[in-house]
């Protein structure tokens, strides 16, 4: 039986390596991902258009011009004479956002009143705009702090220290590179398991193996095993750059990680033998694919909490294995998770496991039947 097995495993290694279009789909997608959601798949909010309308021209609205003109996140600072101009360039996207002093400003603070600061904002792009106010919230209230110290103000207010735990820069990519952990072991194994069977009726050698002294199991493991092999060699090579190149800090179980990383790749290989049993071409395994990639990506937290989605949502998200895998992932990495809670969180893996492989191997015994 093990002969057999192997004998299979290596046959499919050399169908996949050989093939044309299975090379690309292992070699250039997980590149491309790679460099798009590291590097330009960002929510980092930089080169910021600033706007600035100064009708008032005092030297207060002129100091704080020049702290905005010194901030590295505001790097286009673009002048206007009268507010209109600035709000038409904002309309065509020319600009990001809008500071407007009006021309009391100055008078108003040297004479120890209450002065207001106008700032006007692109709310097409909310989550970008939320950011551009905190930074001007920031600058500003900074600006208001010096300036109680500097006259002796005995009520100073309260200041907020903000403290990051797991990722204290904020860096992007410490968040984005986990996830392509996940992400690329799961379209990779997919892709080797969902085009086995669907190769073999398209090119007519499926009966062949149907009529060769393999069992139905024994075909099922040797079309699994290699997307398993396959995708944990992919999820490796992904982990070790984002050590090494990304200097992104791994610091939970390693031996925890590999174990759900094991369990998770079988749930997928499970989701690509039914997507494969099912399909009758190699394109049909591939629209299949797809079709189950992109809501496996969308509803696993990878770009946005599930806890801001729809409740139905919410609980669709329970069977989708990318989604435990994804916490592990980055909770290995930055949250110094232990084997233990590695493991508790792949239970719910292992179930989706059975249930896969239990799927694809009645929906593959019927086929032969």
């Amino acid at each position: 039986m093990i002969k057999r097995i192997k004998a299979l495993i290596k046959k499919e290694l050399i169908a996949v390596f050989r093939d044309k279009k299975s090379r690309y789909i292992l070699i250039i997608p997980p590149i491309i991902q790679l460099v798009i959601f590291s590097l330009a798949a960002t929510l980092d909010v930089k080169n910021i258009a600033l706007g600035i309308c100064n009708e008032d021209m005092g030297k207060i609205s002129i100091e704080l011009t020049e702290r905005f003109a010194g901030s590295k996140t505001f790097s286009q600072i673009k002048f206007y004479d009268n507010l209109a101009k600035a709000e038409d360039d904002l309309v065509m996207q020319k600009i990001s956002s809008i500071l407007h002093f009006d021309s009391s400003f100055s008078k108003k603070l040297l004479s120890n009143n209450d002065a207001s600061v106008q700032v006007i904002l692109d709310g097409r792009k909310s989550n970008s705009t939320q950011i551009i106010l905190g930074y001007i919230n920031k600058i500003i209230g900074n600006y208001n702090l010096e300036i109680l110290k500097s006259n002796d103000n005995q009520t100073v207010p309260s200041i907020l220290i903000p403290r990051n735990w797991f990722n204290p820069n904020l860096i992007y990519q410490w968040f984005t590179v986990p996830g392509l952990v996940a992400i690329l072991a799961m379209t990779t194994s997919l892709s080797v398991t969902a085009l086995s069977i669907s190769r073999e009726k398209e090119i007519g050698t499926f009966e062949q193996l149907l009529v060769s002294p393999l069992t139905p199991l024994e075909i099922l493991l040797g079309k699994a095993l290699p997307g398993l092999f396959i995708g944990i060699i992919e999820a490796s090579i992904i982990l070790l750059a984002g050590i090494f190149v990304f200097n992104i800090p791994f610091t939970g179980s390693i031996i925890g990680f590999y174990l759900s990383m094991i369990i998770f790749i079988t749930s997928i290989v499970g989701i690509g033998l039914l997507l494969s049993s099912i399909a009758k071409t190699q394109q049909q395994a591939l629209l299949l694919m797809f079709f189950f990639i992109s809501p496996s990506i969308i509803l696993s937290g990878f770009a946005t909490p599930i806890a801001n989605m729809p409740f139905i949502m919410q609980k669709l998200t329970i069977i989708n294995p990318l989604k435990y895998f994804l916490i592990i992932s980055r909770g290995a990495f930055l949250k110094k998770m232990t084997g233990s809670e590695i493991i508790k969180t792949s239970i719910p893996m292992i179930w989706i496991s059975l249930v896969t492989l239990t799927l694809s191997s009645l929906c593959f015994r019927r086929k032969i039947n």
